[in-house]
C-alpha cells in the first residue's frame, strides 16, 4: 500500500493515492449489488470538489456512525472506475471536536464559490443601482437585497445540477444580471427593468426551497411548491410593501418567475408568453449550463456524459487530438475514392452506437 496521504484536498487526488483527512458526507445509501451483499454509496465533498465513494461488504466503515450531511473522518484508497475516480472506504466515523487538532475545519470542506462574495454582492447592487430606470423597481429591487442578501450570500442555487455550492445563487444571479445587462443593450426592445426585476426574482424561491450549505437539500416546502411559485409569492409580498406598486408591472413579473424554466415539462406552470420572458429563460439556460460545463471541466476528464445536458460533452482541447483527427479524415477519403457508398455505413453504425449509449 502507498504512502497515507493525509488532509489533502480531493481536487489533489491520484489514482493510487491512499488518503486519510476529513469530509461533508453529501450522500449515503445502502445498496445491494449483484450477489446480495450490502454496500453503501457514497458522496464525499471539501471546498474544492467532490468524489464518489464506496463502502463493501466486509469493511469496518459499514458499522460508522454516520450520516449524510454529516462531517466525517474516513481513510480509503482512490481506485478508478469506469475513468472517473472513486474513494473505496475502509473506515469512517461521524468528526467529534478533537479532531481540530488533526486539522478538522469545516470551512475546509464546504463546498463554496471561487468568487469573492462581497465582490458578487457589490456587483449585483451596481447592476441593479445603475441601470433600472423606473423608482418603484428600483425600489423593489434594492429592498429585497436588503430583505434577503444574507441569504443569497450563502445559499446554493440548485442540489446538484449547476452553482451547488455555497455563494452558488449570488454567482448565479450576479453572473446573469450582467449577461442580461448586454443582451438588453443589443435588443434595445427589451424592457431592461422587467429582464433584470426577473433575474432577481427567478430562483429567490429557492432560498425557501433548499436549505443553506452543508444540507443542501430540498426542505418540506420546496418538495410540496417548488422554487418557481415560492418565488412569485416573495415576489408578491415585496410588491405588497411598496404603496401603488403598478398591478401591470407586477403581473408582468409574476408571469416572468412562473416561466423561466422554459416549459412545462421542466417545471414551468406556464412557458414564457413575452419578449422579456423568452430572454429570461434563455439567459438562465445559458448560465447554468455554462457553469455545468465548467465544473464538468474542472474534474478533468475530455469526455463526459453530463445528465444536465443529456448527452456526452467533449471538454478536452481538440488540438491535442488533432493527429488522429487528420489521419481519421484520410483514411474517409481514401475509402469514399474507393468506393462512396461503403464510406456511409460506418457513420450510420457510429450514431446509432452513440445513441444507444446517451
Amino acid at each position: 500500500m502507498s504512502q497515507t496521504q493525509r488532509n489533502k484536498t480531493i481536487r489533489e487526488w491520484s489514482e493510487g493515492d491512499y488518503v486519510q483527512g476529513f469530509a461533508l458526507l453529501a450522500r449515503k445509501e445502502r445498496r445491494t449489488d449483484r450477489n446480495g451483499r450490502d454496500y453503501l454509496d457514497l458522496q464525499l465533498a471539501d471546498s474544492t470538489g467532490n468524489i464518489s465513494g464506496k463502502v463493501w461488504a466486509g469493511s469496518a466503515a459499514m458499522d460508522g456512525e454516520f450520516d449524510a450531511h454529516d462531517f466525517v473522518a474516513f481513510k480509503g484508497a482512490v481506485r478508478s472506475y469506469r475513468d472517473q475516480l472513486q474513494l473505496n472506504v475502509d473506515q469512517c466515523r461521524r468528526v467529534q471536536d478533537s479532531d481540530r487538532q488533526y486539522g478538522f475545519d469545516e470551512a475546509d470542506l464546504i463546498p463554496s464559490t471561487r468568487e469573492d462574495i462581497d465582490d458578487l454582492q457589490a456587483r449585483l447592487e451596481g447592476v441593479l443601482k445603475e441601470n433600472l430606470k423606473r423608482p418603484e423597481m428600483r425600489q423593489l429591487a434594492l429592498e429585497s437585497l436588503r430583505t434577503y442578501g444574507e441569504a443569497l450570500r450563502e445559499h446554493p442555487a440548485a442540489k446538484t445540477m449547476h452553482h451547488a455550492y455555497r455563494g452558488g445563487l449570488l454567482e448565479h444571479t450576479t453572473s446573469m444580471a450582467e449577461l442580461a445587462l448586454k443582451i438588453c443593450q443589443h435588443y434595445p426592445d427589451l424592457d431592461r427593468d422587467l429582464v433584470l426585476l426577473g433575474v432577481l426574482f427567478h430562483d429567490l424561491g429557492k432560498l425557501q426551497e433548499l436549505g443553506a450549505m452543508p444540507a443542501n437539500d430540498y426542505t418540506p416546502v420546496g418538495r410540496l411548491v417548488g422554487h418557481v411559485v415560492l418565488g412569485r409569492d416573495l415576489l408578491r409580498e415585496r410588491c405588497a410593501a411598496i404603496e401603488g406598486f403598478p398591478a401591470d408591472l407586477q403581473l408582468h413579473l409574476e408571469h416572468l418567475i412562473l416561466s423561466h424554466q422554459g416549459r412545462k415539462e421542466y417545471g414551468s406552470p406556464v412557458e414564457p408568453m413575452t419578449t422579456e420572458a423568452v430572454a429570461l429563460h434563455f439567459i438562465d439556460d445559458l448560465d447554468s449550463k455554462l457553469n455545468q460545463l465548467a465544473i464538468a471541466r474542472d474534474e478533468g476528464e475530455p469526455v463526459q456524459f453530463l445528465r444536465g445536458m443529456g448527452r456526452y460533452m467533449y471538454l478536452g482541447d481538440l488540438a491535442d487530438e488533432l493527429p488522429g483527427i487528420e489521419a481519421a479524415a484520410a483514411s474517409s477519403s481514401e475509402a469514399e475514392t474507393e468506393d462512396e457508398a461503403e464510406s456511409e455505413e460506418p457513420v450510420e453504425t457510429a450514431v446509432a452506437a452513440s445513441q444507444e449509449e446517451d
